[in-house]
């Protein structure tokens, strides 16, 4: 029956295990085959967005691309007529031939890929249109290559005007077939856009099912299961975690994975008992670990508290005794004043009164001899009955354990300790007995050298009164031995000042380290006060570069202007005056550049770029530069350069320019008579020794300026390199000049990495010394400081009068022939002039008029909003930026955002030139940009491009 019973059992626990992995299997098998399906709609709906997104990127975006690339290809031909028709002399008819030529087949080619491609009725039809009106323009651009090569450039002009509204046609038709592909490509991609909106529907809706199926299959699955999980529950539950040395084991007779979990579990709970044990011991011998080193540490700290041997071993063995657990112990230290090392006995604890220990033994006698002669320690625990050693006041008791243990000191024994108890030494006391008979014998050594010193020490006194019989002999030496024993005396009392005064010091020391500090601290907020004050001087220099600026304008433009005379007006004399105004202003603004220059250096703000520079070129520049101020001072000029030097050099060659035309411009200022001269050459070590980059590079540049002008003296050799500085007053009263020259090319250099010097003798003439390093890579762990603001104003060298009235005789001669060239370009056309400054708008209405243009001017923005609201034709506009009410970038971009004149060429003016004020322009509409003062022909000459 009962055989039966369990074979019930069994075959209702298979029944359980195959039920629970079913119900697994098919929970699993349900959520696989949902899951499918949802992978199957997944991809359909994937596969449908990627057609759309194919469609939208290889189909409509080759389209928009094609057509794209024919409007490109369209503008390079346009503009290369237009650059033949504004410049008709330089240009290259073959080349323009070969050009319009190439960008004609790109576009034929084009337009046939795109026939071939468009599956659209409007496609085809847009494209014919575009196709119809580039064969007429085609026409246009062979008849005008035709013309080019036939050297007929005067009927270009009515060529390229008369094809002007097919060309607009053409852009807009080109413009409308792109819109239409991109509104094409619009569709697909809202088309997408639904199909991922049911994308994410029907994913939402997958994810709901899904949750509720996996839910359902856990529920049933945990339902099933819960009964076994809460016995195993149960089971951690009464685990005391306190106490491991038993843990209750679970009772499941299931064999599937719980019951598995049971088994584990159970293996579990047998090695947490184990565990326990092995940390319970590990505890012990931590715990009997501790008390070794704590009882050691406390024995081994008595041993520097005595000097001699008999307190010590006193004091040693009545605290390891009672430490120990012993009842009685005894010292023997090693004598080694006889014939034969003996040991005595020093100390005992709890002797009685017949003591029965020994006095002394000598080695190999009995068994603390043994222990000598064995050096290991020996233990007794089966004392015999008669050994009574241990006394107490009802009398004396037999030990049960005896312990003798040598103490040793490099291999040798030099003293035995005993002890005796009625009970067994445990392991830790013997431990703490070895551990503290390690540094013993190091103790007993030191203080039995302590005391042979004593002794000696004791001898020597002897000694020494045997000695003070010969004393009186010594006398006088003595007499000098006290002098000396006084004087020093009176030094170490010099010594004690000394040290109280190194304490004061000390003390003076911590308080000026604390005051220091307040002064770093304060330094600190200075530093940021300079920073502020740095960029409100930026500020005021850029402010004053533009009021200084304004007027010079006017002042140039108005002497310019009279000084050319087109209407022959004025006397020889007259024009004469405008020519001295006209060169006083350039001498103004060459000081304004000047003087911002070296404000630039000296707040670090001054931009250096390190390029290429050609040397030859350099060279010739010079030659010719200065070549006419040479021949009107009667005066010899020559430029050589050395073979070594290299044809590139690495440098700021805008920085390098003005330095050497600094050097030369006061050469030829201060030479009268005789010559002036500039080398080239590779610098020797000598030239650069000590500089800050001479270890960096070893390849240097030397330029020397040799004249034989008045020469320096020496005193003042170091003065000149200083700003507004010259020899002596003097001196600048009879030549001029402001004193800046030298000092900004002393600064320049530096900012180089090199340095320039001067030798001179008085009356002889002087040599002026540039040496600079060759930097490919820029200077080293120095960035370069961003500037603040930077000049846009076309620099004017500091040359002679002569050689400025030349150069303005040939500038007017160039302006009148571009004039002629360019006949009527200006004529008739409108412009409307915007400045609040009615100097320069008086300057320009007078210049433009003799142009033969229609002037209006506006004195600010809204003016000049209101002004072109209410004119129908307007074809330029020149705009001043720093106007009141409304400044320049507000109305070129209210002008932009008109519906009518949105083309019309905006040229900017200022006098604020700060850097990327050029960019902020360009950004706010200008057409194009040109600082004050104003050259009126490079003005004439850009408003003629943009008008043409």
């Amino acid at each position: 029956m009962r055989k039966k019973n369990d074979e019930e059992k069994s075959g209702e626990r298979r029944r359980e295990q195959v039920s629970f992995k079913r119900k697994q299997m098919m929970g699993l098998g349900l959520t696989v085959f949902f899951l499918f399906i949802l992978m199957f709609v997944i991809l359909s709906m994937v596969n449908g967005m990627k057609a759309n997104m194919l469609e939208i990127v290889e189909d409509r975006y080759y389209k928009v691309n094609q057509a794209t690339e024919i409007r490109q290809l369209f503008y390079q031909t346009d503009q290369q007529l237009l650059s033949v028709l504004t410049d008709k002399d330089s240009s290259d008819s073959l080349m323009t031939a070969e050009l319009v030529k190439a960008n004609h087949e790109g576009i034929q080619t084009r337009i046939i890929k795109l026939e071939q491609e468009l599956n659209r009725q409007k496609s085809n039809l847009l494209l014919k249109e575009v196709e119809q009106a580039y064969e007429s323009y085609a026409q246009m651009q062979n008849r005008f290559t035709d013309l080019m090569g036939s050297g007929e450039m005067d009927s270009l002009d009515g060529l390229y005007r008369s094809e002007r509204e097919n060309r607009n046609a053409l852009l807009d038709k080109l413009d409308e077939f792109k819109e239409y592909q991109e509104s094409l490509m619009a569709d697909s991609l809202k088309s997408a856009n639904e199909t991922y909106s049911q994308l994410v529907a029907t994913l939402v809706a997958a994810v709901a099912i899904a949750i509720v199926l996996i839910v359902g299959v856990t529920v049933w699955v945990i339902s099933s299961t819960g009964r076994t999980i809460s016995v195993i529950t149960k089971g951690i539950k009464n685990i005391d975690y306190q106490d491991l040395s038993s843990i209750s084991r679970l009772d499941v007779e299931s064999n599937d994975e719980i019951g598995n979990i049971a088994k584990a579990f159970n293996s579990m709970a047998d090695s947490l008992e184990n565990y326990y044990m092995k940390e319970q011991r590990y505890s012990a011998e931590i715990s009997e670990q501790n008390w070794i080193q704590s009882q050691s540490a406390a024995l081994v700290s008595i041993y520097s508290q005595h000097v001699t041997i008999a307190n010590l071993a006193d004091d040693f063995i009545s605290r390891l005794a009672p430490a120990a657990g012993a009842d009685l112990g005894v010292i023997y230290v090693k004598d080694d004043s006889g014939s034969k090392p003996v040991f005595k006995k020093q100390a005992a604890y709890a002797d009685g009164a017949v003591d029965p220990g020994r006095d002394f033994f000598y080695e190999g006698e009995g068994l603390a001899g043994q222990t000598v002669r064995d050096k290991k320690t020996i233990f007794l625990e089966d004392v015999p009955e008669g050994y009574k050693v241990l006394s107490t006041g009802l009398g004396d008791v037999r030990p049960k354990s005896i312990m003798m243990a040598p103490v040793m000191l490099k291999d040798e024994v030099v003293a035995v300790v005993e002890l005796a108890s009625i009970r067994l030494f445990t392991d830790a006391q013997i431990k703490l007995l070895e551990k503290v008979i390690e540094t013993l014998g190091i103790a007993i050594t030191n203080i039995s050298g302590r005391m042979e010193i004593e002794r000696l020490l004791a001898e020597s006194q002897a000694q020494t009164e045997e000695l003070q019989a010969q004393a009186e002999e010594l006398q006088s030496q003595s007499e000098e031995l006290q002098a000396q024993s006084e004087e020093m005396q009176s030094q170490s009392e010099e010594l004690r000042m000394i040290n109280e005064q190194l304490e004061e010091r000390s003390r003076d020391a911590e308080m000026k380290s604390e005051e220091l500090q307040a002064a770093k601290e304060e330094l600190e907020e200075k530093a940021k006060q300079l920073g502020l004050s740095s960029k409100y001087k930026s500020e005021f220099l850029a402010n004053m570069s533009h009021e200084l600026r304004t007027p010079l304008n006017s002042i140039l433009l108005l002497s310019e202007m009279l000084a050319e005379d087109p209407d022959q007006i004025l006397t020889e004399e007259q024009k004469e005056f405008s020519k001295v105004i006209h060169t006083s202003g350039q001498d103004l603004l060459a000081l304004i550049n000047d003087i911002l220059d070296l404000s630039k250096v000296e707040v670090g703000k001054l931009e250096i770029s390190f390029e290429e520079v050609n040397m030859g070129e350099m060279s010739q520049r010079l030659q010719q530069h200065f070549t006419q101020v040479a021949k009107h001072k009667n005066l010899e000029f020559t430029v050589t350069s050395s073979k070594e030097v290299p044809p590139v050099f690495n440098t700021d060659e805008q920085r390098l320019q003005q330095i050497v035309k600094n050097l030369l411009s006061n050469a030829f200022k201060f030479t009268e008579e005789g010559s002036v001269a500039v080398t080239f050459e590779k610098a020797s070590k000598r030239d650069f020794f000590g500089l800050p980059l001479s270890t960096y590079t070893d390849d240097w540049l030397k330029i020397s300026v040799l004249d034989t002008g008045i020469g320096i003296p020496s005193e003042k050799q170091k003065l000149i390199f200083e700003a507004f500085q010259q020899a002596d007053g003097a001196t600048m009263r009879k030549y001029g000049g402001t004193g800046l020259g030298l000092s900004i090319s002393k600064e320049f250099a530096q900012l180089l990495g090199g340095i320039c010097k001067v030798e001179s003798e008085e009356g002889k003439g002087s040599r002026f010394t540039l040496v600079i390093p060759n930097l490919p890579n820029g200077m080293p762990e120095i960035e370069a400081g961003t500037l603040a603001f930077e000049e846009a104003a076309v620099t004017v060298e500091p040359v002679t009068e002569v050689s400025e009235a030349d150069e303005a005789q040939d500038a007017k001669e160039d302006a009148e022939a571009e004039h002629q060239q360019a006949g009527t370009e200006l004529k008739d056309k409108t412009v409307i002039v915007v400045d609040d400054d009615h100097r320069n708008i008086y300057a320009l209405k007078n210049a433009l008029k003799k142009e033969g243009m229609n002037v209006l001017t506006a004195e600010n923005g809204m003016q000049c909003l209101d002004l072109i609201m209410g004119t129908e034709q307007i074809d330029i506009v020149l705009m001043d930026i720093m106007m009141p009410i409304m400044d320049g970038y507000e109305t070129m971009k209210r002008l932009r955002g008109l519906d009518s004149h949105q083309d019309v060429p905006i040229i900017a003016l200022t006098a604020k030139a700060m850097k990327g004020d050029r960019e902020k322009c360009m950004e706010a509409g200008a057409t194009d940009y040109i600082s004050k003062p104003l050259k009126l022909d490079q003005l004439l000459s850009v408003m003629r491009v943009w008008l043409s």
